[in-house]
Order: C-alpha cells, then structure tokens, then sequence
C-alpha cells in the first residue's frame, strides 16, 4: 500500500509570514531606489523601461525559494508499506452437518438447514487462516469436503448441501461424530475442533456417540455441539404427497440434549442451544472468538523522502534570483 505524507506538518505554519512578506514588499517598495524631486520633467526624456517593470520578479524568486524551503522542512515523502502474515498455530476445524428430513422443519426460516447454511458460510468466511473441512450425516455418514484451506471451495460444498434420499434416513449422531474424528486424527495443526450440530436424537448408524467421543479425546480433538431447534413443537416434514413434495405437520421438537452436553464435556468442548437463526449466529460468533488463531503481522515500510527535491529547487530559485540581481538587474537594485 503506497501513502503520502508530511513528517512535520507543524512547520506549514510558517507559511503564514509569507503574506506578512509581501505586505512589507510592498510598504517598502518606493524606498528602495534612490529618490530625486525635480518641479518638471518637461526637459527630460522618459523612455518606458521593461525591465523596470519585472524588478519585483526577483522578490517573487526568493518568495518561492522560502515557500520550498519551508514546504521541505515538513519532510514529505511516500511511504510505501507491504503486509506478510505469518500463521503461528493454525486451526483445523470439521463442521459435521445433520442433512436428516427433520431439519427442513420450518421454525428456523426458511427452514433450519438453509439458516444452518447462511450462517455457516459467514463462520467460514471469519476463518481465512484455517483449514476447514465438511461432514454430512443422516443415518450414515461420508464426507463432503476434506480439510482444506481453500475456502472457495468449502462454501461451493456447503452451498450444495441439502436433503435428500440417497443417504439412509436417520440421525446417526455416533456415525457423525466419528467420520469427523477421522479426517483429523492425521491433522499437525495445534487445534483440532469439530463442530455438530443436530436436531434430534441418535436413532441410527452403529457407532456409539461415547466410543466416537472417546476417539476425539484420544486425538485431541474439542468438539462443540449444537442443539438446533425451537422449544415446544415445529411444523416439519411428516410424509410424502403424490407429487413428491413433503406434508408437512407440527412435530414435537426432541434434542438429546445431556448426550450433546456429555459429547462435549468429555472433549473439553462447549453445548449450546439454538431456537432461531439469531441464536443459531450468535453461538457461531462465540465459537468463532474462542477458538482463536496466533497471527504474526510483518509490516516493512520504504520512504521515498521529497524534501531533497524541494532544497534543490530552492537552491535554483535563489540562484537565478541573485543571477538576475547581479545581471540584468543590477541598474535597478
């Protein structure tokens, strides 16, 4: 990034005896050449004299050369300053995601997986530094996104994101948890974080949430869980029409609330609670400033300083000035 600036602004100050300069020049002016007071010219020849007429150039040249001089005593100069950051303790995060038909309940607007989504994204983009990765799960799992630091990449996965019937219908909670243990279990990164977030109860999948639980442990992997859904009931997906469009119905809202406080007790995580898309935002901001990443900022400035310029054309006027005064002008001064 290139700046400009004065180091010692302070002395433009001084350009304000400038205008004092000139008043004086021209109080004096008349008294500057000698004087004689005849009663007629009637008897003399008065030619008109050009040079007579550029006389007070020569006090505009040391004006200007004093003008620089002081301009060059602010020391103006472009600065040109280049960033390198360096990473000192990346983190590498595993967002495991429920794509069950549950979440497509509708007391999230537009419904909990497209809010899940938006407010994702926005978490990604908080993370230039890190690696981060995408697990799907219903009642199997897979992964969608392996770590990566490229986050082009993971917000194209997560836009793609949605329900659908080729995964095995369910919550396989275990089967998550675990898929998103094992694409960190070979990660060097100083922080291993996993994220899950659901919205109802492990009913499938034949991986126990406490064995994968154990397994993060093992790996030292903190895993932050996510309750998503309103309290009371919620209008969700109950069956299918004849067009293949869902029926949707009130359904009572269950989240297996002490298994997602276990899971993240016993990693060393935190359990939070999200009935609507603000609180679903504001919990991503708080991940977001806990799990922090060391950054060390390199900044390297060069000044390129403009006051030599200025001393120099000061130099030139007050030379051409005194050229003049002793030259051309030496009749008239």
């Amino acid at each position: 990034m290139r700046t400009f600036e004065y180091v010692n602004p302070e002395f433009f100050w001084l350009l304000l005896l400038l205008p004092l300069l000139v008043l004086w020049y021209i109080l004096k002016r008349n008294k500057q050449t000698a004087e004689l007071k005849i009663s007629s010219l009637k008897g003399f020849k008065t030619p008109r004299n050009w040079l007579a007429k550029l006389k007070p150039l020569l006090f505009i040249l040391r004006l200007l050369a004093l003008a620089a001089i002081i301009v060059g005593l602010t020391r103006p100069r472009d600065v040109d300053e280049s960033t390198k950051i360096k990473t000192t303790s990346g983190i590498d995060i595993v967002m495991a995601i429920d794509v069950s038909a549950s979440m497509l309940a509708r007391d999230l607007k537009p419904n909990r997986l497209e809010s899940l989504k938006a407010v994702a994204a926005r978490f990604i983009n908080a993370r230039p530094n890190d690696r981060i990765g995408l697990v799907e799960y219903a009642g199997e799992s897979f992964t969608k996104t392996p770590l990566t630091s490229d986050k082009s990449i993971v917000l194209s996965s997560l836009k793609s994101i949605k329900y659908n019937t080729i995964i095995e219908g369910g919550t396989a909670i275990g089967m998550g948890l675990a898929t998103a243990v094992n694409r960190l279990k070979e990660s060097r990164a100083k922080s291993k974080v996993i994220i899950l977030l659901t919205d109802g109860v492990n009913n499938s999948g034949f991986i126990d949430p406490k064995i994968a639980s154990e397994l993060a442990v093992e790996f030292g992997i903190k895993v932050y869980t996510i309750g998503l859904g309103t309290n009371g009931m919620a209008v969700s997906p109950i069956g299918i029409l004849p067009n293949g469009k869902f029926q949707y119905g009130n359904v009572p809202v269950e989240i297996d609330e002490e298994l997602l406080k276990e899971i993240a007790k016993t990693t060393g995580g935190e359990y939070f609670r999200a009935t609507s898309s603000t609180r679903l935002s504001e919990i991503y901001e708080q991940i977001n400033k806990l799990e922090k990443t060391e950054i060390e900022e390199f900044r390297f400035k060069s000044y390129d300083e403009k006051f030599r310029y200025l001393v120099l054309l000061a130099l030139g006027l007050l030379g051409l000035e005194l050229l003049l005064r002793y030259t051309v002008f030496r009749s008239f001064v």
